[in-house]
């Protein structure tokens, strides 16, 4: 069986954020749509990730404000995120993840987000596979 793409198992069109918003923005908008990885943008070109722990880190947690005053979104994230294309095969994203202890990856076609893949996909698909369901593998030109 040939490794499906990264397509058919990402979570598609996924929430983003501009670098500039302040990191309580962010948090709330993790905690709103119970989400762990958040894509940011600046002018709309994909620059970075913010994971929750990020934010977790700069937040003091009981109060739901930032440990210093001023910190953006930008000032946080990830500037070399993991970064794949729509037509990677699975396995290889899942792969690079475990090895580098990856908690997400962005998913892009022609340099623009289309997806993020995160573990919560690969184990929804795990699942799928050892309940007797294999995931369709495809080909993209």
């Amino acid at each position: 069986m040939n490794s499906p793409s990264v397509r058919r198992v990402m979570t598609p069109f996924p929430w983003s954020i501009e670098a500039s918003r302040a990191v309580e923005e962010a948090w709330q908008m993790m905690a709103e749509h119970g989400i762990r990885h958040l894509p940011v943008t600046e002018s709309g070109e994909l620059i970075g990730l913010v994971s929750g722990r990020d934010l977790g880190l700069a937040m003091d947690v009981r109060l739901g404000t930032p440990r210093a005053r001023g910190i953006t979104v930008g000032d946080l994230c990830e500037r070399d995120p993991f970064v794949v294309d729509l037509g990677t095969p699975v396995e290889t994203v899942a792969r690079q993840m475990a090895e580098r202890r990856l908690g997400s990856a962005l998913v892009t076609r022609q340099g623009r987000l289309v997806g993020i893949f995160t573990t919560t996909d690969a184990c929804r698909l795990l699942a799928d596979v050892l309940g007797g369901r294999r995931p369709e593998s495809d080909e993209i030109a």
